[in-house]
């Protein structure tokens, strides 16, 4: 059931011009709506990778469908899209959110970190889980996450030292997996690969890329139309009752692609992982 919006706090920065919203369900969640000026497919594919990340096992934003009622839009004046000089509110109805990791009015929440912090990142790990992720999904946006201190085992479980508190990463913004609204895949060496490259120093081999590797050409067509029947029609119909159904056969098909796709990064023309032999 979709997660009713209660409160509007603030408009947040990037292209899709999200918006902080406060939920029935006492968290807060980043929302995207549908007439958002990228494409309301960035919806669905942003909860499809919520899905399909949490099935890996990566440390990534939980995604919910969160209703945005016409009451709060028209008590807010700060739902509202820019798009070409005019301005219009925000849809109403089903919209994207994905959750804030706490209160972001009391949790200090980073988009950088110098590397003296960032090297100290307890589950710094996820990043070459990740480029397996991105190879499979055709993210055609750079690799984006957030960084703040918070208990190790809530986002790296089973962990030794995971009731310590330290730094974490949080993986944001899959709006552009499937290339976006094209919902096709492109592969190129360079997409999806986070531009501090000393994150891949422990990358020697395909082994450095488990479990997630393992997991992704692993998936199953059942765990897809799981992630599937969870999107709105809404979000993706378009006119093309099947798209969504070619989507995700084209994606369980890609599967045992992604070894070859990572070693296409390697063997590109800046190379990501220099300690793969």
């Amino acid at each position: 059931m979709p997660v009713p919006a209660w409160q509007h706090f603030a408009r947040m920065r990037g292209g899709a011009q999200a918006q902080l919203l406060y939920a029935a369900d006492q968290h807060y969640y980043i929302v995207k709506f549908q007439n958002n000026p990228q494409h309301r497919r960035v919806l669905a594919n942003e909860l499809l990778a919520s899905h399909l990340l949490d099935y890996l096992g990566l440390p990534a934003a939980k995604g919910e469908v969160v209703e945005v009622s016409e009451e709060l839009i028209a008590a807010s004046p700060g739902l509202y899209i820019e798009s070409g000089g005019r301005r219009e509110r925000c849809a109403a109805g089903r919209q994207f959110g994905s959750r804030c990791p706490g209160d972001p009015s009391r949790m200090p929440i980073y988009d950088y970190l110098p590397d003296a912090l960032l090297r100290g990142i307890r589950n710094a790990d996820a990043f070459v889980g990740m480029v397996a992720f991105d190879k499979w999904v055709s993210n055609a946006n750079g690799r984006q996450a957030i960084f703040f201190r918070d208990r190790v085992g809530r986002w790296r479980p089973a962990v030794e030292g995971g009731d310590e508190r330290g730094f974490v990463v949080v993986m944001i913004d899959q709006g552009f997996v499937f290339r976006a609204q094209q919902w096709d895949f492109e592969d190129r060496p360079g997409v999806g690969i986070y531009p501090r490259a000393w994150v891949y120093e422990r990358v020697t081999g395909y082994d450095s890329f488990e479990p997630w590797l393992s997991r992704i050409t692993a998936c199953s067509d059942q765990v897809l139309d799981e992630a599937g029947r969870r999107v709105p029609w809404e979000w993706w119909y378009d006119g093309d009752p099947e798209a969504l159904e070619r989507l995700l056969g084209k994606l369980y098909e890609r599967r045992k692609l992604v070894p070859e796709l990572l070693r296409a990064a390697k063997n590109g023309a800046r190379d990501p992982f220099p300690n793969w032999r």
